[in-house]
């Protein structure tokens, strides 16, 4: 990513997006750790919102007394309950986080799940694009956001807004992601997943 990267047309990224096969079952080290096959199956959505100034995403700010990741920025979404589909969790948590109705939203596709140590969870992210829907109208429910954010995908790819690190964990050197936004810093398992839905989207490198 840098200064010359385009952010593609609403219409060109929903095409890759759909083109794109999540690996279900990933065949890599964080994979074969054993507390994964225990591990609680959680849904995200990432809401692509189209706009006159670009495509932006929806995201929120958990509230700050949450025990998990309490603070943090993340993707509306939960566990995924009995009898649900990962889908229909992320739908559902979407419209209970930040009052989106599951109606406005088109699902088109998903990304490769990953996990999380800490809260002990297996994430499978789905990606919808917002239509028939005023943004403005979203309402953090205040038991678990603090706030809703409207990111522009032009901003997240800014040549000064994306760094790495590789930190030394138990469990083998790993590569975390940071997003850094005007008041906010992006990272952990939702800067992954943006890592990855910004490589989808850009497809290709042609030059």
């Amino acid at each position: 990513m840098d200064a010359s990267t385009r952010v593609p047309p609403l219409g060109e990224i929903t095409a890759r997006v759909r083109a794109f096969a999540p690996a279900h079952h990933p065949d890599n080290a964080e994979f074969s750790q054993q507390w994964v096959e225990g591990a609680r199956r959680s849904a995200v959505l990432v809401p692509l919102v189209p706009g006159d100034g670009g495509p932006s995403l929806i995201l929120t700010k958990r509230a700050g007394h949450l025990r998990n990741h309490g603070g943090e920025i993340s993707f509306p979404g939960g566990r995924v309950e009995e009898g649900e589909s990962v889908p229909e969790a992320a739908l559902r948590e979407a419209e209970e986080e930040i009052a989106l109705p599951n109606g406005s939203v088109d699902l088109i596709g998903g990304l490769d799940p990953l996990t999380t140590f800490v809260s002990n969870s297996l994430i499978v992210p789905v990606v919808g694009v917002v239509g028939g829907f005023d943004p403005r109208r979203l309402r953090a429910d205040p038991g678990e956001v603090e706030e809703v954010l409207i990111v522009r995908l032009e901003e997240l790819l800014r040549a000064d807004t994306y760094h790495n690190e590789w930190w030394p964990t138990p469990r083998g050197d790993i590569n975390i992601h940071f997003f850094h936004l005007d008041s906010e810093t992006i990272w952990g398992a939702t800067a992954r997943i943006l890592r990855q839905f910004i490589e989808v989207c850009l497809g290709p490198r042609t030059s």
